[in-house]
C-alpha cells in the first residue's frame, strides 16, 4: 500500500469488488464492522457444463454483471456515494480476466467519486475476514484452504504475514472438485461430496495420507488424486459412491489435520501467539463438517482457540475485501491507480519454497 489519508467520519464505509473467480461480487462494510450489503452473483452453473471454472466465460460473466451487483449493493444498502469513503477490488492473485474488470471498475469509480482506491490481495481478504465477523485480534495462525489455496499463514498484523506451510501441487478444494467430477456428483464438486460422504464408510477404500508426519506444514494433494482415481477404476460399481466419497473425505481430513498440528507446534514459539493461541479457518472447504469437526478436536489437545466465520463469509465474497480496505483505511494507506493486477500474489514475499515441485503461491 501507499499514500496516506485520514478518515473524514467515523464509522467510515469502504465499497469492495470481488471478481477473481467465477463469484462477481460487490458488498459495503463500514468500520464499525456491520456489512451494509454482500451481493454475490455466481456463474457455477455456467461452468458446470464444462465440468469447471472457464476462464474466458468467467471474464465475460464480470463484465455482464459487475455494474448490476453495485447497483444491488447500493439499493440494498440504502446508501449514496457521499456514504463511501473509499473504493477496494481484489488485485490477485486469481484469473486475471476478471480481476482486470473488478480493478478496472474500482479505479474509474475511485478517481470519478475523488475516493481512495485499495489493491487488496484476496488471501489477505480470507485472512482478515476472522477480524470482521469474530474480532479475533492478532496474531493468529490461519489455515486458507480452498478450491485453488491451501496454506497455513502466521498472522501477526495487517501486512504482516509468514507462510508457515503451503501445496506442493493441487489444493485441497481442488481435489475434492476432480474426485467429485470422476464420480459423477458434479461441479462444484466440495458441497456434493460432503454430501455423498454421510452415508459412506471412511474406511470403505484404502488411500493415502501424502505427508503425514512430515517435519513440515506443507501439504500435498495430487498423489491423493491419483489414488482415488485409481482405486475408482479398479473397483468400479463394487463400491459405492458413498464409500469412496467418505474414504477420500477422511483421507483429506486426516491430512488437513496432521499439517496444521504441525503449524500449531511451529506457532507456539512465537510468545505472543503461545499467550493467546487461536486457528482461524477460512476458504471454502472450512464449511465441510468433517473437516471442522477434526481441526475443533485438534485445537482442544493442543488448546487453541477455534475460530472459523460463517459459511457465507468463507468462500469468495466481497465482504471480506471490502474489510480489507477498512483495516488499511484506518491504517492511513491506500493504493496507487498506477497498481497493475496480478495473476499470481503471495502474501508472503520472503517464504523459501517447500520440497517439491509446482508450488502454488
Amino acid at each position: 500500500m501507499t499514500g496516506s489519508l485520514t478518515a473524514k467520519k467515523t464509522p467510515f464505509c469502504i465499497l469492495g469488488i470481488e471478481s477473481s473467480c467465477d463469484e462477481t461480487a460487490a458488498a459495503i462494510v463500514a468500520s464499525d464492522k456491520v456489512i451494509h450489503a454482500n451481493i454475490i452473483a455466481s456463474s457455477s452453473a455456467l461452468h458446470a457444463q464444462h465440468g469447471g471454472v472457464v476462464p474466458e466465460i468467467a471474464a465475460r460473466a464480470h463484465l455482464d454483471t459487475l455494474a448490476p451487483v453495485i447497483t444491488k449493493a447500493f439499493t440494498e444498502s440504502g446508501l449514496s456515494w457521499d456514504d463511501i469513503d473509499g473504493v477496494a477490488a481484489t488485485g490477485g492473485p486469481g484469473l486475471i480476466g476478471g480481476v482486470l474488470v473488478g480493478t478496472v471498475a474500482a479505479k474509474a469509480m475511485a478517481r470519478f467519486h475523488d475516493k481512495p482506491y485499495f489493491a487488496i490481495n484476496h488471501l489477505e481478504g480470507h485472512a482478515l475476514t476472522a477480524r470482521l465477523t469474530n474480532d479475533t485480534p492478532f496474531p493468529y495462525l490461519l489455515l486458507l484452504v480452498s478450491g485453488g489455496h491451501t496454506q497455513l499463514l502466521l498472522v501477526r498484523d495487517v501486512g504482516q504475514y509468514e507462510r508457515v506451510g503451503t501445496t506442493m501441487d493441487d489444493a485441497a478444494g481442488e481435489l475434492f472438485d476432480k474426485a467429485a467430477k470422476i464420480l459423477g456428483l458434479g461441479y462444484p464438486g466440495g458441497p456434493a461430496l460432503e454430501q455423498a460422504a454421510k452415508d459412506g464408510d471412511p474406511k470403505a477404500v484404502k488411500l493415502p495420507r501424502p505427508l503425514k508426519g512430515a517435519d513440515h506444514a506443507h501439504f500435498s494433494f495430487s498423489g491423493l488424486k491419483t489414488a482415488i482415481a485409481q482405486q475408482i477404476e479398479k473397483h468400479g460399481t463394487k463400491m459405492s459412491v458413498a464409500d469412496y466419497a467418505a474414504s477420500l473425505q477422511a483421507a483429506i481430513t486426516d491430512c488437513l489435520a496432521d499439517r496444521v498440528r504441525h503449524a500449531i507446534a511451529y506457532a507456539m514459539t512465537d510468545e505472543a501467539f503461545a499467550a493467546h493461541p487461536q486457528l482461524v479457518v477460512a476458504g471454502g472447504v472450512a464449511a465441510n463438517q468433517a473437516i471442522a469437526a477434526a481441526l475443533d478436536t485438534l485445537c482442544h489437545e493442543t488448546g487453541c482457540r477455534l475460530v472459523v466465520p460463517p459459511p457465507h463469509l468463507c468462500t469468495d465474497n466481497a465482504a471480506m475485501i471490502a474489510w480489507a480496505g477498512v483495516e488499511y483505511f484506518a491504517r492511513g494507506e491506500a493504493s496507487s491507480t498506477d497498481f497493475a493486477p496480478r495473476p499470481r500474489w503471495p502474501l508472503d514475499d520472503n517464504a523459501a519454497p517447500p520440497p517439491g515441485r509446482g508450488v502454488r503461491p
